[in-house]
């Protein structure tokens, strides 16, 4: 079993910066991609950002793209979203999530564990 807790989450005005974070416990964290998702009220959960298991590849969607950064540390057993320029849009619950596999893309399918989820809000 896999445990995942997200943190970093919170109210911040447009064009500000945030830093989430994800610690995992339960499993060899370095042999796996990890994902971030969200979902905003009323909407699907939708994809992020994702992580290969060494962090030399990463995928975004394009609706962050040039905004957010992911990262890991295989040492400490974490995965970051750094979120720059944020917009009101941003607004939703985000989720970590760990895959199966060493690499991983934007489809729910291919994350078996997530956390509970941190709330970001974004203020016009």
């Amino acid at each position: 079993q896999v445990q995942l807790v997200e943190s970093g989450g919170g109210l911040v005005q447009a064009g500000s910066s945030l830093r989430l974070s994800c610690a995992a416990s339960g499993r060899t964290f370095s042999n796996y991609a990890m994902g971030w998702f969200r979902q905003a009220p009323g909407k699907e959960r939708t994809f992020v950002a994702a992580i290969s298991w060494s962090g030399a590849s990463t995928s975004y969607a394009d609706s962050v793209k040039g905004r957010f950064t992911i990262s890991r540390d295989n040492a400490k057993n974490t995965v970051d979203l750094q979120m720059n320029s944020l917009k009101p849009e941003d607004t939703a619950v985000y989720y970590c999530a760990a895959a199966t596999t060493r690499y991983s893309g934007s489809y729910r399918y291919e994350y078996k564990y997530w956390g509970q989820g941190t709330q970001v809000t974004v203020s016009s």
